[in-house]
């Protein structure tokens, strides 16, 4: 099983070594990990792909620092346009006037016995973005929705996991970074245990 692991930043990927397991740092934001997906999928042929990375945690979603979860579902969650009432997201214009409606990206390729928790998921271009309806989910990230996008578009399965580094919520500055690579980095080798052998 040829496996490949993206990492938005040098930190998140800081030291993890596995053996058979080609990583690569994608670089943060949508733009970059569209290209870095694309790019791996046609020079490394992967049988399966996983971005890998933190995320902060919306206030309801009763997760708690240094949690992994798996990302079940993503949504561009900025992507829209601000009228004098405020935002308005693609998905919520009338059906006669968005070209395309599939907002929500579905992971299908979860392992079902993995004990970690799902979460769905707000992809954003700005980190706690105060006009985002974030009712729906329970984290957010700069990366996945693009991730989840070019690994269907190609048919290349994948699997995003996220270790919440803090709250979002402005203003709010208790990050703990470290103790959420650590924790990534633990998840990831448990996950690559569960697979067929990397090769």
């Amino acid at each position: 099983m040829s496996i490949c692991i993206l990492f938005p930043t040098a930190t998140e990927a800081r030291q993890f070594q596995h053996p058979g397991v080609h990583t690569v740092v994608s670089g943060v934001g949508l733009t970059a990990t569209a290209y870095a997906t694309l790019k791996v999928i046609h020079e490394r042929r992967p049988s399966l792909l996983i971005l890998a990375g933190i995320a902060g945690m919306y206030p309801q979603a009763g997760l708690a620092i240094g949690e992994v979860v798996l990302v079940s579902s993503e949504v561009e969650g900025d992507l829209g346009f601000f009228t004098p009432q405020g935002f308005t997201h693609l998905a919520q214009l009338p059906l006669e006037m968005a070209f395309e409606r599939r907002h929500t990206l579905h992971c299908p390729h979860l392992p079902a016995a993995s004990p970690l928790r799902r979460a769905r998921s707000l992809s954003l271009n700005a980190a706690l973005a105060p006009f985002v309806d974030s009712s729906a989910v329970e984290i957010e990230n700069m990366e996945g929705a693009a991730f989840f996008h070019v690994c269907q578009q190609e048919g290349v399965p994948f699997i995003e996991l996220r270790a919440i580094s803090n709250v979002v919520q402005p203003g709010h500055d208790d990050w703990d970074m470290d103790g959420a690579v650590t924790a990534l980095h633990a998840a990831l080798t448990q996950l690559l245990a569960q697979l067929p052998a990397a090769g």
